[in-house]
């Protein structure tokens, strides 16, 4: 299973947003624009625009439009569940598809409950993490995060 790259962007700008909000050297988290994490990742900006729009739908995100406009974490890192974010982003879709095209297998095949199982697992350990615990190595991604812009 890989997961889409709107799910990855989705989860880069959770990041690069938890980097910012993690930076004591300012008063408050500073605003990140489409063109800052267009340039720092190397993504288009119809690409960018349609996840943070969708984070924003998601409540995860805060954007202020205008002149000095931006987005911020609507939320504390700790309480952004990894599960949830994947879950949304990728859409909760079966795995595998029995039905269309039909499957002649299907009357006697287990693959179906197998894998929707290993699905629910998969979202039950990502339970165990939030966006705080990609944020671990914060000075170190802000770094990381500035030199690629």
């Amino acid at each position: 299973m890989q997961l889409k790259k709107y799910t990855d962007y989705g989860l880069r700008i959770l990041m690069y947003l938890a980097s910012h909000d993690a930076d004591e050297s300012q008063e408050g988290p500073k605003l990140a624009t489409i063109r800052e994490i267009c340039d720092t990742f190397d993504l288009s900006a119809n690409h960018v625009n349609k996840v943070v729009h969708h984070l924003g739908r998601l409540e995860l995100i805060e954007t202020r439009r205008g002149k000095n406009g931006g987005f911020v974490l609507a939320q504390r890192p700790e309480d952004i569940s990894l599960a949830f974010v994947i879950r949304q982003l990728e859409g909760d879709e079966r795995w595998i598809e029995c039905e269309n095209p039909y499957c002649v297998a299907l009357p006697a095949c287990e693959l179906r409950g197998i894998v929707a199982r290993g699905k629910e697992l998969f979202y039950e350990y990502l339970d165990q993490y939030t966006l705080k615990s990609l944020m671990v190595k914060a000075p170190q991604l802000r770094q990381i995060f500035a030199a690629g812009r």
